[in-house]
């Protein structure tokens, strides 16, 4: 049966015993209303280590809009029970609290790549996403952890923290999850009346089919998206829109 661990000094008699035995610990970091996406980063965790965690916990200082952290999807019994089905061994939930015992005084900046896209539209996210990730493998200490390609902009920039810090873990990266018609899995979808879920499946498709950011932007608006931006960044183009006011981002390679 899966263990759930509140406080940070509990974690760290558990972390301990597994350091003495020289077992391997993977992290995935979720905010928890787990879906496929979060499942696949999970069997990887458990491919590659003898214990995995799955961190649980809504991340108040990455939402630039409080209306956003408030309507942000929870699901507590299931999300615990969709983890230990995947094969993970703890989940670390901790209370806001704990996590930021200064009030965020102190916090982790990018000085470049952090302010263009979801950092030129989301003010202040990527300080936010930065410093929970560097609390959080401070406190697990994994050998690994595990983030999905559909945040690709975070993965590079957690990926680069971890560079520059000099963090002994690895980032490892997970595709992105797509359901049938080709809409990424987030845990936003459930937000999503159903006919803005019908819509929301052009979004991967025009940003896929399309020959150019300007006409993959062009052909969204024409559709009724809200618009953020489309860019072409290294052979990939990435995506933010707004269908039914609930955000979806997106990156597919070209």
């Amino acid at each position: 049966m899966i263990s759930v661990i509140r406080r940070i000094r509990d974690w760290d008699l558990h972390r301990r015993r597994f350091v003495s035995e020289g077992l391997s610990v993977g992290l995935v970091p979720t905010m928890g209303a787990l879906h496929g996406g979060h499942l696949a980063l999970v069997r990887a965790a458990r491919r590659d280590n003898d214990i995995v965690v799955v961190s649980i916990f809504v991340n108040p200082t990455q939402f630039n809009d409080p209306a956003d952290l408030k309507r942000y999807p929870k699901s507590w019994d299931r999300d615990r029970a969709v983890a230990e089905g995947a094969g993970a061994d703890f989940i670390f939930s901790p209370a806001g609290e704990d996590m930021y015992p200064d009030g965020y005084a102190y916090r982790v900046s990018e000085s470049r790549r952090s302010k263009m896209m979801e950092g030129e539209h989301r003010p202040g996210h990527f300080d936010g996403v930065l410093t929970v990730v560097l609390k959080l493998l401070n406190i697990i200490r994994p050998a690994r952890a595990y983030f999905g390609e559909k945040d690709y902009q975070q993965l590079r920039l957690i990926q680069g923290m971890v560079q520059a810090l000099f963090m002994d873990v690895e980032i490892i990266p997970v595709a992105t999850v797509r359901e049938s018609d080709g809409l990424a899995l987030s845990s936003r979808n459930a937000l999503l009346t159903g006919e803005g879920r019908s819509r929301a499946a052009a979004f991967p498709r025009y940003l896929r089919e399309m020959s150019s950011a300007d006409e993959a932007r062009d052909r969204l608006v024409s559709e009724g998206f809200k618009v953020e931006y489309v860019e072409e960044i290294k052979g990939r183009r990435f995506g933010a829109v707004v269908v039914d006011e609930v955000r979806l981002i997106d990156n597919v390679p070209l």
